[in-house]
């Protein structure tokens, strides 16, 4: 399956992160309303009572999470992974020890590398969604786990004002905290197209995982999606 991405690129996805670089973090923050910090916090708790040995942050863009994944899981080798070189500057500046640059669609490690992957709103946006998760199995070990979040659509009274705010009001508000209204843009549309709930939980055990579940997190603008490797 194409992923809502097909229209553009590799190299188009690049350019696009490469431009928000300087500001994404801050976009985030504001743009999230600061609850981009629970997200990750949800993830961090669950990534360390699982006490993985290796966990591999994929799609770490300014490595913001793997930060956190290496404070919270102590003793744990975390590698963060990204396409963008730019975003990967961005992340050196931080306490990340061990960043690479790789393709979500053909990663450079060895079958069963790691205890947990974790990919925090960078699925979305490769290529081709069933090779990305293929890879995901591949180099997760059997009885380790992924974690997989991103963006979804509310569901009930909120879906109407929510998608007013994703389509007209985070395009504007965003292009001008980064000067790319571009990618803001692009990212009401993949949402819209990107498969949630069922869906996706289908898709990540066909790849290999198994009990697969779907949780929505803060009204269900955002779901995180949790699998074990068989």
């Amino acid at each position: 399956m194409p992923s809502p991405f097909s229209a553009a690129n590799s190299k188009s996805i690049r350019e696009m992160f490469a431009g928000v670089a300087p500001r994404y973090d801050l976009a985030n923050q504001i743009l999230s309303l600061g609850l981009d910090r629970s997200w990750r916090k949800f993830v961090c708790r669950r990534v360390a009572a699982w006490k993985p040995s290796r966990i591999l942050d994929l799609a770490t863009g300014s490595g913001v999470l793997a930060e956190e994944l290496a404070r919270t899981n102590t003793g744990s080798f975390v590698v963060g992974a990204d396409f963008c070189i730019p975003m990967l500057k961005v992340a050196r500046k931080r306490d990340v020890e061990h960043l690479i640059v790789a393709d979500g669609l053909a990663l450079p490690f060895a079958d069963a590398s790691f205890d947990v992957i974790t990919v925090a709103f960078g699925l979305r946006n490769m290529a081709f969604l069933e090779r990305a998760l293929a890879e995901l199995a591949r180099t997760t070990r059997s009885g380790g786990h992924v974690v997989i979040l991103d963006f979804s659509l509310p569901s009930g009274p909120l879906l109407p004002a929510y998608r007013f705010y994703l389509h007209f009001v985070l395009p504007r508000l965003a292009g001008w905290l980064t000067g790319e209204p571009a990618a803001y843009q692009y990212l009401g549309d993949s949402i819209e197209s990107f498969p949630r709930g069922t869906a996706m939980t289908a898709l990540m055990e066909e790849a290999g995982f198994v009990n697969a579940i779907a949780r929505p997190l803060s009204g269900g603008i955002v779901t995180a999606y949790l699998a074990e490797r068989g």
